[in-house]
């Protein structure tokens, strides 16, 4: 086996004792970048030489016998909208194509603190908005397991680097399903923790109630350990709580005897496809063999979460894209303007993508006069209503399982011309984001050659049963 195909766990391990080196890691991992970019698309920007010198500062810690963190010499990708000091950020976006921050989002500098290696940054969609990673200035991700098909989004290079050995973790964001439904699409394992657990200083924003940055592995074990290293309070981040944080690490080898797990009837009704269904239903059946107790449970405002999710996430966008006018950074257009107003209008219908464009206008008509109260004031309200459907359930379950995603992997531009269609791709992962829960993407039985994801729930700031389960999962999986 490559050393770019073992998962981070071992790989400390192994740097630990001597049998390998960070840069034999890091160089693995350029190898299978060199392979397999072209057809799969995952990073915007790569930082070979950067990443080879970090090795060797890793690399020279363990020989002088220093004491290391465990992410020390390991490889790291972080998604193209968290802000790298010295390194291009574009949220791959025209209008940030040239924009190199002076500052370190404040997970990308826990990451470096702990001496790992920053392979390069992610493809994604443009601004987080999209379902596919298709909507980028760097063009589409395409899946590890067939490069016709979409890798998810929005951070779907994030993942598909995973999947493909380019990388051995990365950071990924969440506004409405962005690490878990490209971690199912693509086979890995992604995990979205409790608003307010990880900084989100840094993070370009899309819609601040709602963004959440994370963690993208190969296995439960090595989301913990990435967990372990970007969570806890921040004093930059106004949304960061200040909670104390447990080690992920210790939580994950506890037995699931009597764990109560929901499964809510809403997520498994018409339009789930019918393989992804019985793959789920048949590792609920493997937990429930092993100890814990099924619980059907019901989440009677599910139905109202895509169109709640797309008032709130547009109407925040539409505020927070208003900063981009081509007069403090980023790109201004060229074209001759006859006054201000007319130098806006180019630089933004030239410098934004359709979809980013899209959600602006809807955005903007939401928030305007005569429709606030109808339409951001009302799913405001919905969404609190979602939020006590969850905490209803948590009385009498430990966790929620559900499918992640209702269909398999899709191709390359299928469901570009309908937006809609592509906006029910998230139908079972805005709900956490709306209410703010911690959610994980593991892996399930494949249907058809294709990944195929299975989500689980927790309470607020309980990521700890969250991982337990899934690394127990992983376990049976294995036997």
């Amino acid at each position: 086996m490559e050393l770019c195909d073992r998962n981070a766990a071992e790989l400390a391990l192994m740097l630990k004792k001597g049998q390998t080196t960070s840069r034999e890691i890091t160089e693995s991992v350029f190898r299978r970048i060199d392979q397999r970019e072209e057809g799969i698309n995952a990073f915007i920007t790569t930082t070979r030489e950067i990443a080879l010198k970090q090795a060797d500062d890793a690399d020279k810690r363990f020989k002088n016998k220093e004491k290391t963190p465990p992410l020390n010499g390991i490889p790291v990708a972080i998604k193209d909208i968290l802000c790298t000091k010295g390194i291009r950020t574009t949220c791959a976006s025209k209008i940030l194509d040239s924009f190199i921050p002076t500052y370190n989002a404040t997970a990308v500098d826990r990451v470096l603190k702990q001496g790992a290696v920053i392979v390069g940054k992610t493809n994604m969609d443009e601004f987080g908005m999209g379902s596919s990673t298709e909507n980028s200035i760097a063009g589409p991700a395409g899946n590890p397991v067939d490069s016709r098909y979409v890798a998810g989004g929005s951070s779907g290079g994030s993942a598909a680097a995973v999947a493909a050995g380019e990388t051995i973790l990365a950071l990924g964001t969440d506004t409405g399903g962005s690490i878990r439904q490209p971690s199912a699409f693509c086979g890995v394992v992604g995990i979205k923790p409790t608003y307010g657990r990880v900084s989100r200083y840094g993070l370009v924003s899309f819609a601040s109630s709602l963004d959440q940055v994370g963690a993208i592995g190969r296995t439960v074990e090595d989301c913990a350990l990435l967990l372990n290293t970007i969570c806890g309070y921040d004093g930059l981040d106004s949304t960061s709580v200040n909670v104390s944080r447990p080690d992920f690490l210790e939580s994950l080898d506890k037995d699931i005897k009597g764990i109560k797990i929901g499964l809510p009837k809403e997520y498994f009704i018409e339009g789930l496809d019918t393989g992804i269904r019985a793959s789920v239903m048949e590792s609920v059946a493997m937990l429930e063999k092993n100890g814990a107790e099924i619980i059907d449970i019901s989440l009677p405002h599910t139905p109202y979460a895509i169109s709640c999710y797309y008032l709130i996430a547009t109407a925040e966008a539409s505020s927070n894209l208003a900063r981009y006018d081509g007069v403090k950074y980023g790109f201004r257009s060229a074209d001759t303007a006859s006054d201000l107003i007319n130098m806006y209008e180019n630089t933004r219908s030239q410098g934004f993508g359709n979809e980013v464009k899209r959600r602006i206008m809807l955005g903007s008509y939401v928030l305007s006069a005569g429709y606030y109260d109808a339409y951001y004031l009302k799913a405001q309200k919905v969404r609190r209503l979602i939020k006590k459907d969850f905490d209803d359930a948590f009385e009498n379950v430990d966790c929620i399982i559900t499918p992640t995603t209702p269909c398999l992997p899709f191709k390359l531009g299928e469901k570009l011309e309908d937006p809609l269609q592509m906006y029910l791709v998230d139908i079972y992962t805005v709900s956490l984001n709306l209410s703010g829960l911690p959610g994980m993407n593991v892996r399930s039985r494949p249907v058809n050659g294709f990944p195929v994801g299975m989500q689980i729930i927790g309470r607020p700031f309980d990521e700890e049963t969250v991982l337990q389960i899934g690394h127990f999962y992983e376990q049976l999986l294995k036997q």
